[in-house]
């Protein structure tokens, strides 16, 4: 459910089955201050009542970083330059705003500039975008003068598995991802893939067998689907890996809108669970300049990746595929459409030849980590890192490359690595995301964490009581770290990439958000269908609370095994819809049950083949303690709502 809209109705009409339970029996009558007030718990409204929040650095090549940061008086930029630990205005704010009212018309005001993210160019100029126009403006004069736009200029940049960026738009450009060095463009057009020069608007086909339903570097065949291309250029910018895609005889998947007026139909190849025929691909690299296409000496490969059933689970970022810094080879994962078997690969880029380095192979489900896939080749010291649950954690493994024996294991012991963020091979240490490493705390909170390839020196460098939400600078000295929980605002410091704090960046205001009335969800922790496993989760409450009466419980729920009910960890002034559910005289309670991630392997597989269990025993154990704790909890009036999985289990919970 999207927070930013009113409560759906099949909320509301649990809501009005509930409440008309409960006004019968105690004669509560809902009055529009009730609602008013509920409605005030939504985000629209709270949001805007918080100031100062998480600092989202932008980058630049030096180290240095500049954000968006807001205060009851506004907006304004900061730049953070971390070799001096100093913050300040990325410009004068009221120079650029009489700049921009006599190049853009209109009237600006410094502290609401009309613009939330700015690029700085190379003269040190700054560019912003202004109602569909961009400028140029010099911070020191004030002079802004409009830029020259190239209708068909790349959006996307290329990254670890480049092929990110936006949508493009029916009509439009298509999306087209630029090479390292920036001066050249692919992108898609009539199932084939195009390159075009960045300078001269040069273009040329650089495949010419694609065809609908075979076409090349698609992202068309799962339920995130677009038009952009998926692939990979070597660092030289030379070369493109990607793959042509076979879907030829898959069957289609159908969406109609519903919108005011005649309805749109969407359509696009998607296998589903027990078709033979499915959606594969077939693996390339191609050379730009000669124009030839090599494909690996290998059977197609299921269009699957360690993290998602589709090959670009991160925003169009193409998953499990790395090339050698020289450009030699490309280090590949293929994996089983069941999600079983996982073979780390090496490809030839000159003849395509492929050769076997590592398998491995699990009862259940493999995943790579969350969110980012965690496998690195080391082609240096011919070695990789491999991610595995195998002793019923997240683990980090040390592997030769050349013979796919295991040298050593990294990381060990209770807790999860989550993602690894960062290796330099020369200091043999890592950077990476880890839970549950501190005991006594909710193990769903992330902290930063180091280790060296050997698995000696384990750090935790995040040391506070909360949820971190870290960016790493891009030579990796500096972090800038946002830590908060569900209901403690967010404190944002800047650190050294060994943990020493730097600079305090921002720390979050809510005055206006508790001014207002607002409620912060309470964290609880209850046993498991077992009795003996610690669950946690956020339960809800009425601003208004009145102990001594009672009020039904509603259990918003998500099953797994994707994510679980609670969701993030980090503070958010508004959850789904929950505290305004509360607010009309409801206990709310969002509880992780097993079968949801970011535990370990055994409690993420607590009911994996047994669809039908959608950790209804533990939501029912949870509410069950819950209201022997609290008794202003009413259990003989229950309710249940969910989105997607979550509506899933609610009509299980209902039928049974």
């Amino acid at each position: 459910m999207s927070s930013s809209r009113l409560l759906t109705p099949a909320v509301v009409a649990a809501i009005a089955a509930l409440a008309g339970s409960a006004s019968a029996q105690q004669g509560k009558t809902f009055t529009a201050d009730d609602y008013a007030r509920a409605e005030r718990a939504l985000a629209p409204a709270t949001s805007p009542l918080v100031f100062g929040g998480a600092v989202r650095p932008t980058w630049l090549a030096d180290d240095r970083f500049w954000y968006r940061t807001t205060s009851a008086a506004g907006s304004e930029f900061i730049m953070v330059d971390p070799a001096r630990a100093t913050r300040s205005r990325a410009f004068d704010h009221s120079i650029m705003a009489a700049g921009l009212t006599a190049a853009a018309g209109g009237n600006y005001n410094p502290m609401q500039l009309p613009f939330q993210t700015i690029e700085i160019n190379a003269d040190g100029s700054i560019r912003v975008a202004v109602t569909n126009k961009r400028y140029d403006c010099d911070p020191s004069l004030g002079r802004c003068k409009a830029v020259v736009e190239d209708p068909n200029a790349a959006v996307t940049s290329g990254g670890r598995g480049a092929g990110g960026g936006r949508r493009g738009g029916a009509g439009g450009p298509p999306p087209q991802v630029l090479s390292p060095d920036g001066r050249r463009a692919a992108y898609i057009k009539d199932f084939n893939l195009w390159v075009k020069d960045v300078a001269t608007g040069q273009e040329k086909a650089v495949t010419t067998d694609g065809v609908k339903g075979f076409g090349y570097a698609t992202d068309n065949a799962g339920w995130q689907h677009s038009n952009r291309a998926i692939l990979l250029w070597s660092p030289d910018s030379k070369k493109i890996a990607t793959f042509q895609q076979d879907e030829r005889g898959v069957g289609q998947m159908y969406l109609v809108n519903t919108v005011v007026g005649h309805p749109t139909l969407q359509q696009w190849s998607y296998p589903l669970p027990g078709d033979s025929i499915i959606t594969t691909i077939q693996r390339v690299v191609i050379d730009v300049d000669a124009g030839k296409v090599t494909r690996f000496q290998m059977p197609p490969d299921q269009h699957r990746s360690t993290l998602c059933d589709d090959i670009a689970c991160r925003g169009g970022e193409w998953s499990d595929v790395e090339w050698y810094p020289d450009g030699s080879h490309i280090a590949f994962v293929s994996t089983s459409r069941d999600h079983k078997q996982e073979n780390l690969r090496i490809a030839d880029v000159a003849t395509g030849a492929i050769r076997d380095v590592y398998e491995e192979k699990v009862a259940t489900q493999f995943e790579s980590g969350n969110g980012r896939v965690n496998w690195h080749v080391l082609p240096a010291s011919n070695e990789f890192v491999w991610f595995s649950e195998r002793d019923d954690w997240g683990q980090l493994y040390l592997y030769d490359l050349t013979t796919g024996k295991l040298k050593n294991q990294i990381t060990s012991g209770a807790g999860n690595v989550t993602q690894l963020l960062r290796i330099d091979e020369k200091a043999r240490t890592l950077w990476f995301g880890c839970v549950g490493k501190t005991p006594g705390r909710d193990p769903y909170f992330r902290q930063l964490c180091r280790i060296g390839m050997d698995g000696r020196k384990f750090n935790v460098l995040t040391p506070e009581n909360g949820d971190h939400d870290v960016a790493l600078s891009p030579s990796g000295k500096y972090v800038v770290d946002t830590y908060s929980q569900p209901n403690v605002p967010p404190v944002s410091v800047l650190r050294d990439n060994e943990g020493k704090l730097l600079l305090t960046l921002e720390k979050a205001d809510i005055s206006k958000l508790v001014a207002s009335g607002w409620k912060a969800p309470q964290p609880i922790t209850v046993k498991a269908r077992d009795g003996k496993t610690d669950l946690y989760g956020l339960m809800f409450t009425p601003s208004n609370l009145d102990s001594t009466k009672k009020y039904p419980i509603i259990n918003y729920i998500y099953p797994g095994p994707q994510t679980g009910s609670v969701g993030s960890r980090s503070f958010t002034p508004s959850r789904n819809d929950n505290q305004a559910v509360a607010e009309l005289g409801f206990v709310v309670v969002a509880i992780d049950g097993m079968g949801t991630p970011w535990r370990s392997k055994s409690f993420h597989d607590a009911y994996y083949g047994r669809l039908g269990d959608n950790t209804l025993p533990d939501q029912v154990a949870g509410m069950k303690e819950l209201a022997s704790r609290y008794k202003f909890i009413d259990l003989d009036k229950a309710g249940i709502w969910g989105h997607s999985g979550g509506g899933f289990a609610t009509a299980d919970a209902m039928f049974k």
